[in-house]
């Protein structure tokens, strides 16, 4: 009965070391667990990829980078990955309360690693969530989501 925010990250990645390092996807975490949302993020790097991290030293990366999703999920097979179609690493998607997919797409306008870019960046993510919480529906229900290739397992 909750919305939920689903984050796939991969900290090897440029595109979300620009998120986290300016500290905007943790702000957007923020914002949405204050208007009562469940985000996950999801990690789907296969282990046999380089940039795969153990649990541990996942949970301690989102740690040091003081994440503030409820859970971070390992996906190693890419089973929840492939099932949402989930391409690039950040890829974002909200489902309401009543499961419906709401939105699918980048965090925001600024397909860039420049971590300069968010301050004039429009944060799609926000605007989804501000509009749901105002009974709105949500305007732009797709944009094209931008970063690394989600670096699924062959098998």
């Amino acid at each position: 009965g909750r919305t939920v925010v689903l984050e796939w990250v991969n900290p090897g990645c440029p595109y979300v070391q620009k998120h986290y390092n300016s500290a905007n996807m943790q702000g957007t975490q923020k914002d949405a667990a204050a208007k009562g949302v469940v985000w996950l993020s999801v990690n789907s790097t296969a282990p046999e990829h380089s940039d795969y991290q153990a649990p541990a030293a996942m949970a301690q990366w989102m740690q040091q980078h003081k994440a503030a999703a409820s859970a971070t999920l390992m996906d190693g097979d890419g089973k929840l990955g492939r099932a949402y179609g989930a391409r690039t690493t950040p890829h974002l998607y909200i489902v309401d309360g009543s499961g419906t997919l709401v939105y699918a797409g980048g965090i925001d306008n600024k397909p860039s690693a420049n971590p300069a870019d968010v301050a004039t960046a429009t944060n799609h993510v926000k605007v989804a969530l501000a509009e749901m919480q105002a009974g709105k529906p949500v305007s732009q229900a797709t944009t094209r989501p931008y970063g690394c290739s989600v670096k699924y397992s062959s098998m």
